[in-house]
């Protein structure tokens, strides 16, 4: 996708309808970084240690992990995974098994620093399980 820099202001109704016309990639790119945005204005009131734990539990998965995983899932769902995709969908899941256990570690250490248990700071942001793999 190209990209042409343009000084604009939009309301917020203008930009949701300018964010509709992504493609389910793009998209998830773009939240994925509001997310860290929204993660970053919330880290300057923050102790340095909550604002940088913040900004690791907001990364979540990378797009191209997701989309690759996601893509493999498919094959496999279908049976048309070759012996290659079907070992490249093995390291994805390791991959993103421990990206989650490192993000769930840091949303403990999280709680740990509040003095809150892990339940109670989950909800307070807003996480839920989530299963990719």
């Amino acid at each position: 996708m190209s990209v042409v820099k343009v000084e604009v202001q939009l309301s917020s109704e203008e930009l949701l309808k300018a964010v509709e016309q992504l493609n389910l990639s793009e998209l998830e790119q773009f939240v994925s970084q509001v997310i860290v945005l929204q993660a970053q204005r919330k880290a300057t009131k923050l102790p340095q240690a909550e604002a940088e734990l913040l900004l690791k539990i907001n990364q979540g998965i990378p797009v191209n992990l997701h989309k690759d995983y996601q893509e493999l899932i498919a094959k496999r769902d279908d049976e048309i995974l070759s012996e290659d995709e079907y070992q490249k969908l093995l390291q994805l899941t390791e991959e993103i098994e421990k990206i989650q256990a490192q993000r769930l570690e840091n949303i403990a250490e999280l709680a740990s620093l509040r003095g809150i248990s892990l339940n109670t700071l989950m909800e307070n942001l807003g996480i839920h399980a989530t299963n990719y793999v």
